[in-house]
């Protein structure tokens, strides 16, 4: 497998986490529970814009 491929295959595992994590998120009802999950789901999804970005070929991160 080529390393756009590799790199496109882990973004789009890290946007799966990132659903189930806010999934998760909605169904919890303790406030800092959810709102852990709902950072962690973010972070989580901007990671994978990141590699998904740098897998594609640009050199340059978006704005």
């Amino acid at each position: 497998m080529s390393v756009a491929g590799e790199s496109g295959g882990r973004a789009r595992q890290m946007r799966e986490k990132a659903q189930e994590l806010k999934q998760a998120a909605e169904r919890a009802t303790d406030p800092q529970e959810r709102q852990r999950l709902e950072e962690k789901a973010k972070r989580l999804q901007s990671q994978s814009e990141q590699e998904s970005s740098m897998g594609g070929g640009d050199i340059y991160p978006p704005e």
